[in-house]
């Protein structure tokens, strides 16, 4: 397997070559990267016109993912607004009296009226401490079959990016994936523990993913057609 950089007019693609891969493939990434997978002997300009071929489909595809990121309406910090937490929308309530500034009780989030100008931060640090939780306990679950020894979880803000694995293979998170519904949470999970075996989306890596996750391309579609749409804050 070998990677590199394929320009064709205003597109750029990262390619990877792999002697499992029997055709072309063209995918459209969450943050709108190309990824180009090719069998080693495909030539640069079959792949070039390969490119110029679907260069429309790229193009609408980035086109969704952009309209889609525009239509997500900002969230306001008033009473009946839905803040989803694992796939689920919970409606805020303000409150005048509470231990602390924001939790989670009866079915409701709940904010207390004086932290309204910090609203947004408190509920970010409570995404990213129940994350935390919820995905340690899913990477353990996993770890064993997979044969992996993450170096520990971290959640923070990753930008388009759900996660990654870092130095010491620990593994980062971006704080939004608790807002997602709990199989799809679980699919990431096991993406980036199978990363620790295989660094690169090659068939071996997606086999692993598929021998601990046996659905895992179903919980892959759905978040690339409907991750790009999670509400943020």
């Amino acid at each position: 397997m070998t990677g590199t950089l394929l320009q064709v007019d205003d597109l750029s693609l990262a390619l990877t070559r792999s002697p499992r891969r029997k055709t072309v493939q063209i995918t459209v990434e969450r943050d709108g990267q190309l990824l180009l997978v090719a069998p080693p002997d495909v030539d640069e300009e079959c792949l070039r016109q390969f490119v110029l071929e679907k260069r429309f489909w790229i193009y609408s595809r980035l086109a969704e993912k952009d309209r889609l990121l525009q239509a997500a309406p900002a969230k306001e910090f008033v009473d009946g607004e839905g803040f989803p937490y694992l796939g689920r929308s919970y409606r805020l309530k303000l409150v005048d009296e509470q231990d602390v500034p924001l939790k989670l009780s009866a079915g409701r989030f709940r904010l207390l009226r004086s932290e309204l100008p910090q609203a947004r931060e408190h509920f970010i640090r409570w995404y990213g401490v129940h994350a935390r939780s919820w995905l340690a306990q899913r990477v353990a679950d996993f770890r064993n079959r997979m044969a992996v020894s993450p170096g520990g979880v971290k959640v923070q803000d990753l930008g388009y990016r759900w996660g990654s694995c870092g130095k010491g293979d620990w593994l980062y998170f971006h704080w939004k994936t608790i807002l997602l519904p709990a199989p799809i949470a679980e699919y990431v999970v096991v993406h980036e523990l199978a990363h620790l075996h295989e660094p690169h989306h090659t068939p071996a890596f997606w086999l692993r993913v598929e021998r601990a996750m046996p659905d895992y391309a179903q919980r892959k579609t759905w978040l690339d057609e409907h991750g790009v749409t999670v509400e943020g804050i």
